[in-house]
């Protein structure tokens, strides 16, 4: 999630987080391509509408059984053709086969460093957060668990999710539409939380920060 006043940068966030997810690009997300990206949205959004209503182990039998009904099908298919027209095209899956898909020593290197990046990180965080070496931190983060308390009330983690994804897709392409707008609402609401947090910590033993 961007800051409030760092929201004109969406896409150098998607660039850092498409070397972490591959599949993840700027014209995904900013329909670009609407073909592909509906695709994209749509198989996501099937998947997560199925797991509302089956188990895990259920859409995932269900979409190898569809997998594996698609390609024995086409590959019956090629070889009764193959047969009448007396062909030798070989097995049409033979490319695929072929292909490399292993992970190179790099790749997998790669991976584990940004693995181990991000939970060092989370672990001192939370550490900082907990021990409660910033009053003003610490405080900011009980209220975002109060919330959460009842966010947890009102949606299940795959509610959250099915949102999440949605917005994944639609918020980049409003705010591209209506950037200058929504960049003078956020800054009122940043100036807002900055006079009410400003009051917080003068009212607070403490909580001042230390200039530095």
């Amino acid at each position: 999630m961007c800051s409030l006043d760092g929201c004109g940068h969406w896409e150098s966030h998607v660039k850092k987080l498409n070397s972490y997810l591959p599949f993840l690009s700027i014209d995904l997300l900013y329909w670009r391509d609407i073909k592909q990206t509906g695709i994209v949205f749509g198989s996501l959004l099937l998947l997560l509408f199925s797991l509302t209503q089956f188990s895990v182990v259920s859409v995932v039998a269900y979409l190898a059984l569809a997998g594996l009904s698609a390609t024995i099908s086409f590959r019956i298919y090629k070889s009764v053709l193959q047969a009448v027209q007396k062909t030798d095209e070989g097995h049409p899956f033979k490319a695929y086969l072929e292909m490399e898909m292993n992970l190179s020593q790099d790749q997998i290197q790669k991976y584990t460093d940004c693995l181990q990046l991000y939970v060092n990180s989370t672990v001192k965080e939370l550490r900082r957060l907990f021990l409660v070496q910033d009053l003003v931190d610490s405080l900011k983060f009980a209220v975002l668990m109060w919330l959460l308390t009842y966010v947890g009330a009102l949606f299940n983690g795959l509610t959250l999710l099915i949102m999440a994804v949605v917005s994944m897709f639609t918020l980049p392409v409003v705010y591209d539409k209506y950037q200058a707008q929504i960049d003078q609402y956020l800054g009122l609401v940043r100036t807002h939380i900055n006079t009410v947090v400003a009051k917080i910590q003068a009212k607070i033993p403490g909580a001042k920060r230390k200039a530095e």
